[in-house]
């Protein structure tokens, strides 16, 4: 019998962290669930460490990035409904029965998700108002920023047969990418209710990683203003939000010394202005 729900866990050289991750979810007080673990190639012992947790579904690929990872769970998924967990994120009890019970109740949904505790460097912090959720059709506000947490997000599996699946070219800000695709299709409900638990503050986090993360948003934003995906008035909103981010990439890589990159983001100003 297939479970109702899949949870699809990513980790990669987390092999502390993925543990209390799959705890997380195996307290959860819903059980119609699998837990699918795709390890991005892990070097420390992740394999073993993981072998206790018979009730876990664990694919090993090389080292491919997240977005892989992802696709790669979602894949091997088997439910009518995904969740996604990042190996440094944890689920409260009540994650999974709350989701549920929404889209039970509202059929025609197609996503939900959460409210959020953070956890920074092992002290909890407040977001920031610019990380406020809401529920509806949320295009808009998700232009400046990723709102919607992966860790906090169920949707029905349907979903990706209509926007696509993670974009596998995108080192970071892949999320970002496939919430501007969804919110331009489909309204979210916003359960307002602090049901998972995300850290951040450590020296792996893949937002690290570059500077100038939102060279990866104009990415995204331009792939959805090209492809014909979005009303005439959400691409004026996605070509005014390329255009800022532009400006600051520009400035910021022509600080740096990095003349190519700035004259690039100038082009790029200049095709959308």
């Amino acid at each position: 019998m297939r479970p109702l729900v899949s949870v699809i866990i990513t980790t990669y050289n987390r092999c502390a962290m993925v543990g209390e991750a799959i705890e997380s979810v195996l307290k959860q007080d819903f059980l119609d669930y699998e837990t699918i673990v795709v390890d991005d190639g892990s070097t420390d012992g992740t394999n073993d460490a993981l072998r206790k947790y018979n009730q876990v579904n664990y694919f090993y690929q090389e080292n491919q990035g997240i977005s892989r990872a992802r696709n790669q769970g979602l894949a091997l998924s088997q439910g009518e409904f995904v969740c996604f967990l990042d190996s440094d994120d944890l689920w409260l009890p009540k994650k999974l029965s709350a989701q549920i019970k929404v889209m039970q109740d509202h059929p025609e949904l197609k996503l939900n998700y959460t409210d959020e505790i953070w956890i920074r460097k092992g002290r909890r912090v407040n977001p920031r108002k610019r990380h406020q959720k809401c529920s509806g059709w949320i295009f808009e506000k998700s232009l400046p920023l990723c709102i919607i947490s992966p860790s906090s997000v169920i949707l029905r599996k349907e979903v990706f047969d209509v926007v696509g699946l993670f974009d596998e070219g995108l080192p970071v800000c892949e999320d970002y990418d496939l919430w501007l695709r969804v919110t331009s299709r489909f309204p979210v409900f916003f359960i307002n209710q602090k049901l998972i638990i995300k850290r951040g503050g450590h020296e792996d986090q893949l937002s690290h990683r570059f500077w100038g993360n939102d060279r990866f948003r104009v990415q995204a934003l331009e792939k959805i203003i090209n492809e014909g995906m979005i009303k005439e008035q959400e691409k004026e909103l996605a070509i005014h939000e390329l255009v800022k981010k532009s400006v600051i990439l520009e400035n910021g890589f022509r600080k740096r010394g990095a003349l190519s990159e700035a004259d690039y983001y100038q082009r790029l100003i200049g095709k959308y202005s």
